[in-house]
C-alpha cells in the first residue's frame, strides 16, 4: 500500500480528465479563460486506465473523475465502464457542474457510480450566470432531479464568496430540508488563473456562524477520518451541510488523495507544482515497475500539508483549477 512519508495511507486518486469547461466560473478562471491545451497534450483514456491499473495495484481503491468539466471530453461513458472493470478499483465518484450530465445519469447509476459531487454556486439565475458567466442553470437543476430519481448520493459543492454569493447560503442549505442531499460550502482558493483575491474570502467559520443564525438546531456531525468536510445536522432535514476549509487548509493532518491533472502532472497535495510528469514517463515506454518507483518515490517527499507545499513553490499560486481538477 502506499504510505506517504508522514505515516498517511494513500488510497484515493483524483484524476482530471480535461482542462477544458463549458463554464467560465470567475473563482476558477480569468475572464477572457485560459489557453486550453492541444489534445496530444493531455494523457490519452489508455495512458489514464495503465495509470489507473497501476495505482490500483499500489493500494489506490477509490478514483473520482474530475475536470475541467468531465462531459466536455467526449468518450467519457465507455472510460468510466472501463475504470469499473479494473482489479482493486472500489469506488468511482464524479464531479460535474451538471451542464450536460442529465442524459448520463441513468447509465451511470447502472456502472454503480459511487456519488455524484455538483457543483451548484446559486439557486437565482441572474447570480448563477454571474458567478459562471453562462447561462445554464436551468441544465443544473436537471441534472440535480435526475440524480436523485435515480438515488445515486448526492453533494452540492458551492464555492462561498464574500458580497457575491454570500446571500444564497440559506436558499442552498434548503436543498438538504426536503433532498437527502449533503449541501457542502467551500472557501475560495487562488486557483483562478490570477491568485488570491482577499476581498472574496469568506472563512469556513464564518459560514458556519451564518448558518446557525438562521437555523439554531445546528450541530456537527461525526466525520469520517479523512473527510474534507465538517459536517452538520439540522434538526428535521433529510439531509445535511458541511463547511471545506479548502484555503485554511485544517483537513491536511489526514489527506489520503493524490492528483492527476490532465497532462499528466502527479501532485501529492493541491497546493504544489506537480514536479513529476507521468505523461512523460508513459511515453518515454517506461515500464510498469519503474513507474510505480516514481510514484513511491514522490510520495516519500509529500509536504506536511498544504501551507508547506505551496512555500515549496517557486511561484505563487495563480494556476486555474481548470488545469488542475477540482
Amino acid at each position: 500500500m502506499l504510505i506517504d512519508n508522514h505515516g498517511r495511507p494513500i488510497n484515493y486518486l483524483r484524476l482530471a480528465v480535461t482542462d477544458r469547461c463549458n463554464l467560465r466560473c470567475f473563482y476558477c478562471m480569468p475572464h477572457e479563460g485560459i489557453e486550453f491545451l492541444p489534445k496530444n497534450h493531455l494523457l490519452s483514456y489508455e495512458e489514464m486506465l495503465r495509470l489507473i491499473k497501476l495505482m490500483a495495484e499500489m493500494g489506490v481503491s477509490k478514483v473520482r473523475i474530475t475536470g475541467g468539466e468531465p462531459f466536455v471530453r467526449k468518450g467519457l461513458m465507455p472510460f468510466l465502464w472501463k475504470i469499473s472493470e479494473t482489479p482493486g478499483i472500489e469506488k468511482i465518484n464524479l464531479t460535474t457542474n451538471g451542464v450536460l450530465t442529465a442524459p448520463y445519469v441513468n447509465e451511470l447509476k447502472d456502472l454503480g457510480i459511487s456519488s455524484i459531487n455538483l457543483s451548484l454556486d446559486s439557486l437565482d439565475r441572474a447570480r448563477f450566470f454571474e458567478m459562471t458567466r453562462r447561462d445554464e442553470l436551468p441544465n443544473v437543476l436537471h441534472t440535480f432531479d435526475e440524480i436523485l430519481k435515480n438515488d445515486i448520493p448526492l453533494k452540492i459543492n458551492a464555492v462561498m464568496m464574500a458580497g457575491k454569493n454570500e446571500d444564497d447560503i440559506f436558499d442552498l442549505v434548503n436543498l438538504a430540508k426536503e433532498n437527502p442531499v449533503s449541501v457542502r460550502f467551500i472557501e475560495e482558493m487562488p486557483f483562478n488563473g490570477e491568485g488570491i483575491k482577499p476581498e472574496y474570502f469568506l472563512s469556513y467559520t464564518r459560514i458556519i456562524d451564518k448558518i446557525k443564525e438562521r437555523h439554531p438546531s445546528l450541530k456537527a456531525i461525526k466525520n469520517e477520518p479523512t473527510s474534507t468536510s465538517y459536517n452538520y445536522q439540522i434538526d428535521d432535514f433529510k439531509g445535511n451541510v458541511g463547511v471545506i476549509a479548502a484555503f485554511s487548509r485544517t483537513f491536511c493532518g489526514t489527506c489520503n488523495r493524490i492528483r492527476i491533472t490532465p497532462t499528466g502532472d502527479f501532485k501529492t497535495c493541491l497546493y504544489d507544482e506537480g514536479k513529476m510528469n507521468l505523461r512523460d514517463l508513459l511515453r518515454a515506454e517506461k515500464t510498469d515497475e519503474e513507474i510505480k518507483q516514481f510514484i513511491q518515490a514522490s510520495i516519500s517527499k509529500r509536504a506536511k500539508d498544504g501551507f508547506e507545499a505551496e512555500a515549496n513553490r517557486s511561484s505563487l499560486v495563480t494556476e486555474s483549477m481548470t488545469t488542475i481538477g477540482g
